[in-house]
Order: C-alpha cells, then structure tokens, then sequence
C-alpha cells in the first residue's frame, strides 16, 4: 500500500497520528513548530486523507500493524508519537506491544468502551428490528453521523474500531505517557481519561481548561509547550 505522508525537519523522529475522518493535515500548527528542532512525520491511515481505501474492513490492531509496517519503511526507529482520538487507539495497541515508541502525548485518546446505559440496549434493538423491513430507513436515522457518512467498508471497520476496549492493551504499556484531554471534550470525557491513568503506571495528564476534543487546535500554544516539555 503506497504511503501518504508529510515530513519536515531534522533531528529527533515526531510522528503524527491523525483521528477518525481527519487527515495528517489537522497537525499544521504542530507540525510547523516541532519541525523546527525535529524530524516529523505525518501520516495517512489508510481509508482517509490521501491514503488508499481499506482492502477489507481493519480493527485497530490491523492498523497497529500497518502503522509498525509503515514506521520501518521510513527508516523510522523508535520515535516520539502524538496522536489525536482514533490514532490514540492505534498508539496504544502499538505501545502495548513493546518498544515501537520512544514517548507518546495522546490527545483525547479514544479507546474506553463507555458502560452502555438501558436506553442504548433499547435502541440497538429496535435499530435490528427496523432494519428487517426498513434498511434505508435504519441507515438514515440511527447510529452517529460519523458511522452513516462511511461507505460499506469502512463501516464495518468502524464497528470493529468502536467495540474494542484498550484496558488490557493500556496495562501492558511501559512506556512513558502524557494524556491531553480539553476539558470540554465530550467525545473523550474526563472519566475516560481517567480510566487510561490508571491502566498505564506512571502515566500523566495534561488538562486544557475550557479546550475541547481538537484541543491542539484549540490552544496551539499550550499544548506545544507541554508536548515540547516532555520529549524533552
């Protein structure tokens, strides 16, 4: 698969791991800083961006793979990782492997399976019901936006990626991790964060006050500084 990637700089290896429907282009602010004192690499995930379409639905481990695959073709060995949301997911399947990662900032890191409430059970059978006699109808009006606008493919990758808790992947980690997570995010609550914090020992937060799930984006500054501060 061919590789859709943006580097810049020299010195020590930064990748950039974007999030879902995103694209390596989400990090400019980052990496027109970073690229000042290091090399960095931004990439595709295959299925968005400028990369190739899934040749078959992929999990996270697939794109873990992908990612270990994609990092030794570059020449890659042993880089700093910053990852936003889905590319958290990603980082942490990697970072539970062994030593892929050097130090990893993970940005709204998803990846914790939220305990499903009596309403979602409701609604995931009356969604089954309704597909029986009305598929169209289902597709249009249940399930996020996000999942709706994926083509098949990826929709079945999607489901894989979302069903999957990293709990036991984030236990096995040993590398050191920063979590960034704004204090606004509602995609990847505080609670979730909190979960990450106690599965990965010695692992700290960064919380950016009134930021929400792109709080990279929100506050470019501060979260350069406390990113720079600890690949240091």
């Amino acid at each position: 698969m061919n590789l859709s990637c943006l580097q810049k700089g020299e010195g020590r290896d930064i990748v950039f791991l974007h999030g879902y429907l995103a694209s390596k282009e989400c990090f400019a602010p980052q990496i027109a800083y970073f690229s000042r004192r290091f090399r960095v690499t931004a990439l595709d995930f295959p299925g968005f961006g400028q990369a190739g379409a899934l040749p078959a639905p992929w999990s996270v481990a697939d794109y873990a793979d992908w990612l270990t695959e994609a990092l030794a073709a570059l020449g890659i060995v042993r880089p700093c990782v910053v990852a936003h949301s889905f590319g958290g997911r990603v980082a942490v399947k990697c970072l539970s492997r062994g030593n892929l990662f050097d130090r990893a900032v993970l940005a709204g890191c998803a990846g914790i399976r939220p305990r499903r409430t009596f309403s979602y059970y409701v609604r995931v059978k009356t969604y089954r019901i309704v597909r029986t006699f009305a598929p169209r109808y289902a597709q249009r009006h249940f399930g996020s936006e996000e999942y709706r606008t994926l083509p098949p493919v990826m929709r079945e990758s999607y489901k894989k990626i979302v069903n999957e808790d990293l709990r036991e992947d984030a236990r096995r980690i040993a590398r050191p991790v920063l979590f960034v997570n704004g204090t606004r995010d509602t995609a990847v609550p505080p609670a979730s964060v909190r979960v990450y914090l106690s599965c990965v020992k010695g692992s700290s937060v960064f919380w950016m006050e009134d930021c929400g799930h792109f709080a990279f984006l929100d506050n470019p500054l501060a979260f350069n500084a406390a990113t720079e501060e600890f690949f240091s």
